[in-house]
């Protein structure tokens, strides 16, 4: 999901689509450019792709981490990012493409899913509120766009199953605005506070043995329902990640998570 701050003087990026848009796509094993989408792609990973995934691997945080994913740190960003580590044959595919496709199909990352759209946040200075976009902008290789079905973003992210996906990212997409400034001071993200964050942003594992083996209940305020669930559920667990992350970052207090002396 792409982030984007307008001011007043600026428009929406080209490619922007509304909700009702009428786009035309149909992707199937008949079209000739098939999984070619799928190779040699900078493929991000937000930490709801990497729960699903890590659970249908049956693979621990870290062993998903240290097998199939890159961490990146780019200029003026000041929390890395994950991709999806390519395959090392020469037209370098995706690691979990096969000879009859995706093999991670009911599982497979939301840009995946959302393809040929994508997402963007965009935050309105003059309002300070953020604006849900979707952009259009298939690869010159497609073919599928040339297909006769039509569909609108909502149709799409429907029938894709993505709801989970993009209710998931917009949160993680809200909180990464918020590295666009450094919190770090001189030790930077690779800190020990800058791998605490990550930690609970992408290692359900870990981050769970923190929270529950540790003086974290005894400092923080979590509702007892969200607590019980974050015991054995991994999605319910990085809910509380993601807001203590914006606690313990940036100092903002959520519902979800207060600290006791509040």
């Amino acid at each position: 999901m792409k982030y984007i701050e307008l001011d007043d003087s600026q428009g929406l990026p080209d490619g922007t689509i509304d909700d009702d848009t009428l786009f035309s796509f149909d992707c199937n094993p008949g079209v000739s450019c098939f999984n070619l989408c799928c190779h040699n792609l900078n493929l991000f990973l937000y930490p709801y792709d990497v729960i699903r995934l890590k659970h249908h691997l049956e693979l621990s945080s870290d062993a998903f981490l240290e097998r199939h994913v890159d961490v990146v740190l780019r200029d003026g960003c000041f929390f890395p990012e994950v991709l999806l580590s390519m395959s090392e044959l020469p037209e370098k595919p995706c690691p979990f493409l096969s000879t009859s496709g995706c093999s991670v199909y009911l599982h497979r990352p939301e840009a995946c899913r959302m393809f040929p759209i994508e997402q963007g946040l965009v935050y309105e200075a003059k309002t300070r509120r953020n604006q849900k976009i979707h952009y259009f902008k298939p690869p010159g290789f497609c073919q599928g766009s040339k297909g006769r079905k039509q569909w609108t973003p909502s149709a799409w992210i429907k029938d894709q199953g993505a709801e989970d996906y993009n209710r998931m990212t917009q949160r993680w997409s809200e909180l990464m605005r918020l590295f666009r400034s450094d919190p770090w001071g001189g030790e930077g993200p690779d800190g020990k506070r800058g791998k605490m964050a990550f930690m609970a942003a992408y290692n359900m594992d870990a981050f769970r043995e923190f929270v529950f083996k540790s003086s974290f209940l005894k400092r923080y305020r979590i509702a007892s329902a969200l607590l019980d669930k974050a015991r054995t559920d991994d999605v319910e667990l990085l809910k509380i990640g993601l807001a203590w992350i914006e606690l313990f970052v940036w100092g903002k207090s959520s519902p979800l998570l207060r600290p006791r002396n509040s």
